[in-house]
């Protein structure tokens, strides 16, 4: 266990000023909070019954807000903490006494970790060379949402066990599972004979056969499953206490390998091996970490299928765009709450995990990987990771993003508009494949069964009747939103930002070279035009994804029976800046941009 390092009242009030920046720039997006002009660059928001909260803030692009966390004042005080931001809005945000609660609760466990991170940041460019799964586990989360690391069901103890910032490791505990309420899924060609030769050492095997033998009289009629050392406490071992009791659960031992968990905090990953995914009831991010039993038993399927876009198509597979296929899992039923049709929806979602394809394996010689996440991360001393990637790579900063478009806009859009596919290419679920030179040159996705979107009414030759139940259907306009709130307004509203800031990049030259982007993209592609114009990635207004409207308005919170299918909350439109960004002019030889 990795202790908690002592957070001194100054780290933890440089956590709240952060947070509270966040708060008055993403509540003034979505609208929930209306500032007025209070003197050049100045604004003020009033509450009822609260002194008046003075900031310094830039607009940028699709609307968003830039707070300078420096500049913000309740009344004659700075603005250090966001609770009192909360309570002090509370009518303004139309919250009820339960509502709040969860809210302070939430946002209390978010500085906490936020403070963490800030103790033991470290300097940009030690971040710039770390592997993959290392750096995600200083990264400080979803730039959306407010509440971004409630964790609600870990305890202290658990935090500093399993939490990203705890920079620690997972043992998993494996468990063998009856065939009457479990079953396993994998690829073509990946039984589970096979995925377990490859995911466990022959000792540790032989250790679990025999510890299997010694307990049941047919160990042919079980699956075997890793499960996370949280989920086996508190949920195992009590709400599957008579699986134990009758053998259809059967405990094999600790498994010998040291996994990390990054950001999603239930998705596991270790060299060599295939990241997993194991449920946690624990809620983080507006939804609770489960395992839906439907979408895991048809990963495979879907990853399968998914598979033969670019197999199929000579131009996708050019792109580079890697799939990070869920190659193989296994499910395990609860008898009794699946006679429950309206029990919330994380007690379907108990017992199971997922095997990944990991990044590593998509990785040439020389090459590493950062999630597009990375991109945004500041460290303590104000140095940008951005900062230091751009500046290894030797190019002007203007070349530097245009590379990043051209390595992960294409395969998107002919995912798009010639396969009818889309994504969720956010930050966290998008990996960018650098060079020996950190040039960006492709990117991975991750995350399919619960996230790939169809057409409705569109054939998919091959989709499997599994996958094509679990696949969420929604027409191209809604669609569109995995591009457009994604990673336009979802990602590069703030990359736009750093970049600015950071390095010296106009926001409008910004939104030019992603414009020129796409329009060469469509330009090349004269037989999707119409479908690339359907999209509506440069119409002058798009519509705002308001996700923390979703989370503070009870969404989040709320014991629904079914995962939300339907698209985010929408609220209004804001301006698109792609849609009016102009056309940059091409660089003289050696003239930096």
């Amino acid at each position: 266990m990795n202790q908690s390092p002592d957070v001194t009242t100054s780290t933890w009030q440089d956590a709240g000023r952060l947070l509270v920046a966040k708060a008055l720039s993403e509540l003034s997006y979505e609208e929930l909070f209306v500032p007025v002009p209070d003197g050049p660059g100045g604004w003020r928001l009033e509450l009822p019954d609260a002194p008046v909260y003075r900031f310094r803030a830039r607009r940028g692009g699709f609307g968003t807000w830039r707070v300078d966390p420096a500049g913000v004042s309740r009344g004659d005080e700075p603005a250090v903490d966001p609770v009192r931001l909360v309570l002090d809005a509370r009518s303004v945000l139309g919250f009820d006494g339960p509502t709040t609660a969860e809210v302070v609760r939430e946002l209390t466990a978010t500085q906490a970790a936020e403070a963490r991170l800030l103790a033991e940041g470290r300097p940009a460019g030690e971040l710039a060379d770390l592997p993959y799964a290392e750096l995600e586990q200083h990264l400080t989360g979803h730039p959306v949402l407010v509440l971004n690391k409630g964790r609600l069901g870990f305890d202290a103890a658990d935090l500093d066990r399993y939490a990203p910032e705890a920079r620690g490791t997972v043992a998993l505990r494996w468990y063998a599972a009856h065939r009457s309420v479990a079953a396993y899924q994998g690829v073509p060609g990946l039984d589970q004979q096979r995925l377990l030769a490859e995911e466990l050492d022959p000792v540790t095997r032989e250790r679990f056969a025999a510890t299997l033998a010694g307990q049941v009289t047919d160990p042919a009629a079980y699956v075997w499953l890793p499960v996370h050392p949280y989920q086996d406490e508190t949920v195992v071992r009590t709400l599957f206490a008579g699986y134990l009791a009758d053998r259809r659960l059967v405990p094999l031992g600790k498994g010998p390998v040291d996994y990390r968990p990054v950001q999603s905090v239930r998705t596991l990953v270790a060299p060599g091996h295939r990241d997993v995914k194991t449920p946690l009831l624990m809620r983080n991010t507006l939804v609770w970490r489960g395992l839906g039993t439907r979408a895991t038993a048809a990963a495979p399927d879907v990853s399968a299928w998914l598979a033969t876009l670019p197999a199929g198509d000579p131009e996708l597979r050019a792109t580079g765009l890697g799939l990070l296929g869920e190659v193989a899992s296994v499910v395990v039923a609860h008898d009794r709450y699946d006679e429950v049709d309206d029990a919330p929806y994380r007690y379907r979602e108990l017992l199971g995990a997922v095997w990944r394809e990991p990044v590593a394996a998509h990785l040439r010689p020389g090459e590493r990987a950062r999630s597009l996440a990375a991109l945004l991360h500041v460290d303590p001393a104000g140095r940008a990771v951005l900062t230091e990637v751009v500046g290894r790579s030797g190019l002007a900063p203007r070349e530097w993003l245009r590379r990043l478009c051209d390595a992960l806009l294409p395969g998107l859009l002919l995912c798009l508009t010639r396969h009818g596919v889309a994504f969720c290419p956010h930050g966290e679920n998008t990996v960018v494949v650098y060079d020996t030179g950190d040039v960006p040159v492709r990117v991975l996705v991750k995350d399919f069964a619960e996230d790939v979107t169809l057409l409705p009414g569109h054939a998919y030759p091959g989709l499997s009747e599994r996958a094509d139940r679990v696949l969420v259907r929604w027409p191209a306009q809604e669609m569109a939103h995995s591009i457009i709130s994604a990673v336009l307004a979802g990602h590069f509203r703030f990359l736009a930002g750093v970049a600015e800031e950071h390095l010296g990049l106009p926001e409008d030259t910004f939104w030019s070279v992603v414009r020129d982007a796409l329009l060469s993209w469509r330009a090349d592609h004269p037989d999707l035009a119409d479908a690339f114009d359907d999209l509506g990635l440069l119409a002058p207004e798009v519509e705002r994804i308001a996700l923390n409207r979703e989370h503070l308005t009870g969404g989040g919170f709320h014991d629904r029976a079914d995962r939300d299918a339907a698209p985010d909350v929408v609220h209004g439109c804001v301006a698109n800046p792609l849609a009016t960004a102009p056309v940059p002019a091409a660089l003289p030889a050696g003239v930096p941009a």
